[in-house]
């Protein structure tokens, strides 16, 4: 058995040279990756049309403050056959009357339900700012797990592939030693039961690090060629779990969102409160008519009207609504306290994550080393005969569970970093330091919010 090697440590190290040394000029970073998946993930970019499209209901709700202008236009062909009474002569003829003219109608109050549906609308654009604010970090989340999911497989794989390639050797080896009547016939049935083994632990490393792959293109863009090691992100973490807490019960968009929801609420509830106060609007019409009788030939009128209607009772379905609007806004009160327990305790779950992932590393590389160790002296003692091919074997296994170990905790470890990052609210190409350019939705709401017509959105389509 002298001469085996299980040789894996490449295969580790592309985990922990995160830690170690610089980065390849050529490589894949984490970082590269989290950009394109912040520019270019299709679930994100519809997340931001969907802000845009919210903020569109801005000038909806504006429009009400504006004036309504219609055109009517009539014209066609009539004959007339007029008579006085009996035996007197009648008038008759053909004409073809027509009429233009214009209405403008303003109005000037109705309870205040335009100023609080806008507000309202206004209120609905931040909840939506803080929507993509979550789905930017779901995405970049995502994306930087994926990322270390195939640092992980691409390792797992590559230190069962060297398992078998060993496993392979110690075979020939103990037939040979069997040939010469060192070893018996259970010896070699034993190194070939843990090749198939190896083999097949290979085999399903393969399998996994194919479906990584897949994620990796569906979240991140592209196919992973060439991966940097990933880092932790504990230098952007608050120092503490009490701080990292409060920070996320005021800065998660979870709960940012919640309570502009809120805001919502209450301003539904005014508006429906304005459907019993009195609307006063104002009309102003001219008319031109021509033709429109045998001896009018032509006719001008104008009007200005003001009008005002008091609601006196219309069925009852508006207390209805009043009513339905104040138990929604309790049930969003509610929400948010919900969505801040939430937020709570996947801080603190994630944040003992951390803690333990930090220390597996520690264990994972002891137990290599002590593997290590423990499969040289077994290696050593086998040559003496004082053990067995079996025990050589379940040493050489020992170690690639070790190893498989280590290359999961280094994966759990900047996971978690990440996690803990995006529960507390901070996940975000900002906070990271990313050399993108970061998504501005306030720029295409100024676009819009004052536009008084026009079809084309501020892209040109």
């Amino acid at each position: 058995m002298h001469g085996v090697k299980l040789f894996t440590g490449a295969a580790v190290s592309v985990l922990l040279l995160a830690l170690a040394g610089p980065t390849p000029a050529l490589a894949d970073t984490i970082e590269s990756a989290l950009v394109r998946a912040y520019q270019d993930n299709p679930q994100l970019n519809a997340q931001r049309a969907q802000v845009r499209s919210t903020d569109e209901g801005v000038p909806q709700a504006l429009s009400g403050y504006r004036p309504k202008v219609n055109l009517t236009a009539t014209g066609g062909y009539q004959y007339q056959d007029l008579q006085s009474g009996v035996g007197s002569n009648s008038v008759f003829g053909t004409r073809t009357p027509r009429s233009v003219g214009v209405t403008a109608t303003q109005t000037l109050y109705n309870g205040n339900i335009t100023g609080n549906k806008t507000r309202a609308a206004e209120s609905q654009v931040s909840g939506t700012r803080e929507a993509l604010r979550g789905m930017d970090q779901s995405v970049l989340l995502s994306a930087a797990t994926t990322y270390m999911d195939y640092l992980r497989d691409s390792a797992t794989l590559e230190v069962q592939r060297s398992n078998v390639r060993v496993l392979e050797q110690t075979l020939k080896q103990t037939r040979d030693r069997f040939n010469v009547g060192e070893v018996t016939r259970t010896d070699v049935a034993q190194s070939e039961a843990q090749l198939a083994a190896g083999k097949t632990q290979a085999l399903t490393a393969e399998s996994n690090l194919n479906t990584t792959r897949a994620a990796f293109r569906r979240v991140i863009g592209n196919d992973p060629t060439n991966l940097a090691p990933g880092s932790p992100v504990d230098r952007f973490l608050p120092p503490t779990l009490a701080s990292a807490i409060e920070l996320g019960l005021v800065e998660h968009p979870d709960v940012t969102a919640a309570m502009y929801g809120i805001d919502v609420n209450y301003l539904q509830v005014k508006i429906a409160e304005g459907a019993l106060l009195p609307t006063l609007t104002a009309q102003v019409t001219a008319q031109r008519a021509d033709e429109q009788s045998l001896i009018q030939m032509r006719s001008y009128t104008a009007s200005a009207i003001a009008q005002l209607q008091v609601p006196i009772y219309n069925g009852g379905g508006e207390y209805s609504l009043i009513r339905q609007s104040k138990e929604n806004l309790a049930q969003q009160r509610l929400n948010l306290e919900k969505t801040r327990d939430q937020v709570r305790a996947t801080i603190v779950q994630w944040w003992g994550s951390l803690q333990a992932g930090k220390a597996q590393v520690q264990s994972a590389q002891a137990q290599v080393t002590a593997s290590e160790i423990a499969l040289n002296g077994v290696r050593e003692e086998a040559k003496a005969g004082q053990r067995t091919t079996l025990d050589v074997l379940n040493a050489q296994q020992a170690l690639v569970n070790a190893r498989v170990a280590l290359v999961t905790a280094q994966h759990d470890r900047v996971v978690a970093s990440y996690n803990v990052l995006a529960a507390v609210g901070r996940l975000a190409p900002q906070v990271l330091g990313l050399a993108t350019n970061v998504y501005d939705p306030s720029v295409h709401y100024h676009q819009v919010r004052d536009s008084w017509a026009g079809v084309r959105t501020p892209d040109g389509r």
